[in-house]
């Protein structure tokens, strides 16, 4: 059952006092410390192996192999690319259900890019290093600290390494594993960890559709054949029109006429062009009702161009692409994966801050599947940047892994 916002103070003391005070915990944190400079070294070496998007075998190659020498059962890649293996619990055994910790492999970087690693003091630089490889390296980290300190959770634990968070991605590789892969309808509860900031709760998935319209006409030489239909007069009038649209500020709703291209010369009235077009919402139901709004646009442009220009060549016509659809959904703050995550965060310190965005959670959250993501600690800066940055700092970065550790085993359960 969620917890109700009053528990909050006992879960506190729950989760803080007998948990964080325990003889168990304190030696896993000692274990986290201890390794520190393996976790680190994690870090490097899996940022220096690239991972652009849909091209994630060789680093997911190198994590299975990591995830078997942790001693996990049931290591495998399964048919998307996720890699993954199971800490059986004592109650389930490795049946399940699981609750599932996941960070993704891939990165936003195109194939060719330069992921050395640069050190400057306590800064590790590299594209990719923070979103989302440490992480990567933190679940490595939990493990080993969880074996040390001979810690048993009731419920069977799930680490996954998963392909196809970042954009083209499109979530794939936690769809594949909650609609298709082997622990379909067997997972209870899910924690992504992206990014660092431990004080970072995100319990509403911002849902997104896009597409790329192409837009088609005749064609024709811009003199000669002067005054038949143009497909860019169409597409001009679908953007000035989605442009007058007012969306809700809550739940928040946007959209962007983002990538635009196409046309032969400038001496040619196009026969082709293309816009794409991206919508965000947190609710699924503005979400899908801004969506038949921007159709309805297209309709309207293309018929209201038919009907101004000359059609003797042919007509203006439309063709609308969906390149992208994220589902939206949420995990209310009373659920106890929430609750219990914030409350680990401020016993370590944090004020825990409730956020929106697009994760893995999107997923289990449009489900119905309790879903947080969470930072794995430290600070970083500059992410999907070629300069981005993570501070290995071990005071601050060692703080803000226990949180998600605390987290993890407040949810499932320790005997």
């Amino acid at each position: 059952m969620p917890l109700r916002p009053s528990l909050l103070v006992l879960t506190l003391a729950l989760v803080a006092q007998p948990a964080f005070a325990a003889p168990a915990f304190k030696k896993a944190v000692a274990k986290l410390d201890a390794d520190y400079d393996r976790t680190v070294a994690d870090i490097v070496t899996l940022t220096e192996i690239p991972a652009p998007p849909f091209k994630e075998e060789a680093r997911a190659k190198a994590y299975l192999a990591m995830l078997k020498a942790h001693g996990l059962s049931n290591v495998e890649m399964d048919a998307e690319g996720n890699v993954m293996g199971v800490r059986p619990g004592t109650a389930t055994r490795g049946q399940g259900p699981f609750v599932v910790i996941a960070a993704h492999l891939d990165t936003v970087f195109p194939e060719g890019t330069d992921v050395k690693v640069r050190r400057e003091g306590t800064r590790l630089m590299a594209p990719g290093v923070g979103d989302d490889t440490r992480a990567l390296a933190t679940l490595l980290a939990y493990l080993r600290a969880l074996d040390a300190a001979g810690i048993k959770t009731r419920s069977d634990i799930l680490v996954v390494g998963n392909v196809g968070e970042e954009g083209p991605g499109d979530l794939r590789g936690i769809r594949h594993l909650f609609n298709k892969g082997p622990y379909k309808g067997r997972i209870s509860a899910f924690f992504s960890m992206d990014g660092s900031d431990p004080s970072r709760i995100v319990d509403k998935g911002v849902g997104s559709k896009r597409y790329r319209v192409t837009f088609k006409g005749p064609g024709g030489h811009s003199y000669g054949a002067f005054g038949i239909v143009n497909p860019m007069a169409a597409m001009a009038k679908a953007v000035t029109d989605l442009y007058a649209v007012e969306t809700p500020k809550h739940p928040k709703t946007t959209y962007s006429a983002s990538v635009t291209g196409g046309g032969t010369s400038v001496n040619s009235i196009p026969n082709s062009v293309f816009m794409e077009f991206d919508m965000r919402s947190e609710s699924a139901a503005e979400l899908a009702r801004l969506d038949q709004t921007l159709i309805g646009i297209l309709d309207k442009a293309v018929a209201g161009e038919n009907a101004a220009r000359d059609t003797r060549d042919g007509k203006v016509s439309y063709e609308a692409k969906v390149i992208g659809e994220r589902p939206a959904g949420n995990t209310p703050q009373t659920s106890d994966i929430v609750v219990l995550t914030a409350a680990a965060a401020t016993a370590l310190g944090f004020s825990p801050q409730h956020e929106e965005s697009s994760t893995d959670s999107n997923v289990p959250m449009s489900l119905g599947i309790p879903a947080v993501t969470i930072g794995a600690g430290g600070n970083a800066g500059r992410a999907h940047a070629l300069d981005e940055w993570i501070d290995v700092e071990k005071g601050e970065s060692l703080k803000g892994m226990q949180v998600g550790l605390a987290a993890l085993l407040a949810v499932a359960g320790v005997d």
